[in-house]
């Protein structure tokens, strides 16, 4: 969410950051709100008169009272003046009452005006302008068929997503034995990964209230993705980022506690809507999965290193468990409304000779931290809006997909990078039971 005070002093700006996005049925807002807050600051500067005023006028009924005691002639003067305190406590009450709507409008609008994007992003429509950056590792295809990822982990009696429609419906499934196993490894891994980079670990909430769904996300992103507690004020959440970054809410951090680092564990819940093709079937695109998620909250000139360091720590992550990556910078028209800056980080895919979206590193810039009230103190005194990032370290099941194909072996096993070894009891190779 931007400052109100910043469209005030760059309409045109705002305005062709609008069209950037494209998202041009948006530019009525700008000067929709921009009327409301000159009307809200009239309504403020009057009562704020009215308010001064009031003190005097109350001493003057006082005073005028107290001659018409000894001078009934001045009785009138102090009744007069009476009305007139009333008078001026009636408009005030209209005026407070009108502040408070405007103020719940002006949000509103400005809950959907989008974030000013970075220089540095591509202009596009959709992820179809999305650019990619660099690739990690060497894509290859071997000189074997891959199959389905659900087939390889039925191969060892790992998956079943018969019996979780039976119990939940589509969109859910059952991990069993090894392919459990190596579900949890890897979340065990990526933990120490980023336990192993400055990362305080955390295990957060996994329901909040909508007040803090409200900060950390659109409201577009928020009915695509939240399932809600019927008769709560609670949500589910759709990642640890949204508890991570509402556990700063009304907070005042001192500057010698930033950065912030947090990597959190959490299942997480989506609605998924909408049909999808083959390959966003099996345990791509659930609505139930367990994810590790890192969080930085920082000092804004340090928002954009940080940025740099964290989708750099997903690379490496991924090319310790030997499966080729690439980044993706994510245009214009593909990154969502809180959004400065974002990139994915893609999985190579030998079964479908394409890389697929594993990771998504974002700069929101102030826009969480201004929704939420979070502010930092500096040492000089002054107050200011900390920057918020996240990414996403692992995310399997889906996860999972990339790791199987590119570790799977002509003879159907699944090697065992080393890095993965001790969270696997040492085992080197998965054996597919039939």
């Amino acid at each position: 969410m931007l400052d109100i005070k910043f469209i005030r002093d760059n309409p045109d700006l705002v305005r062709e950051n609008i069209k950037k996005k494209f998202q041009d049925g948006k530019l009525p807002l700008v000067d929709q709100v921009l009327e409301l807050d000159r009307e809200n600051r009239g309504v403020i500067a009057e009562a704020q008169q009215l308010r001064t005023a009031r003190n005097a006028l109350s001493k003057q009924v006082g005073m005028l009272m107290g001659q018409a005691k000894k001078d009934p002639s001045k009785l009138q003067e102090a009744e007069a003046a009476k009305e007139q305190v009333k008078a001026n406590a009636d408009r005030l009450a209209q005026l407070e009452q009108r502040e408070t709507q405007l103020a719940q409008e002006i949000r509103k609008i400005m809950l959907v005006i989008p974030n000013i994007i970075d220089p540095s992003v591509p202009i596009g429509p959709d992820d179809s302008a999305n650019v990619e950056v660099e690739r990690f590792g060497e894509p290859a295809v071997p000189d074997f068929d891959i199959p389905y990822h659900t087939q390889i982990m039925e191969r060892f009696h790992g998956v079943d997503m018969d019996a979780a429609g039976r119990v939940s419906g589509n969109g859910f499934y059952y991990l069993m034995g090894d392919v459990a196993r190596l579900h949890e490894a890897v979340l065990a891994y990526a933990r120490d990964f980023m336990i192993g980079k400055g990362f305080t670990f955390c295990i957060p909430p996994f329901m909040i209230h909508g007040n803090v769904v409200e900060g950390v996300m659109s409201q577009t992103d928020m009915d695509a993705m939240m399932y809600k507690i019927e008769g709560e004020d609670l949500y589910l959440i759709g990642t640890s980022e949204h508890s991570m970054i509402g556990k700063f809410i009304d907070q005042m951090l001192p500057e010698s506690a930033l950065p912030q680092t947090l990597t959190s564990y959490s299942p997480c819940f989506r609605k998924e809507k909408g049909a999808h093709g083959l390959e966003e079937r099996g345990v791509y695109r659930i609505h139930q999965f367990e994810k590790q998620e890192m969080i930085v909250v920082c000092k804004p000139q340090d928002s954009m290193d940080w940025y740099e360091k964290m989708w750099r720590y997903s690379v490496e992550l991924f090319r310790s468990l030997d499966i080729p990556v690439r980044q993706l910078e994510c245009c214009s028209g593909d990154l969502a409304d809180l959004k400065v800056k974002s990139c994915d980080i893609e999985a190579w895919s030998p079964r479908q000779k394409k890389y697929f979206e594993v990771c998504s590193c974002s700069n929101l810039g102030d826009a969480q931290s201004r929704r939420l009230k979070i502010r930092v103190k500096g040492e000089d005194g002054q107050t200011y809006l900390p920057h918020t990032l996240n990414n996403t370290v692992v995310a399997p099941p889906r996860m999972l997909i990339a790791f199987l194909e590119n570790n799977l072996q002509a003879d159907g096993s699944v090697a065992i990078p080393a890095v993965l070894r001790p969270y696997m009891g040492g085992l080197e190779r998965m054996i597919p039971a039939n």
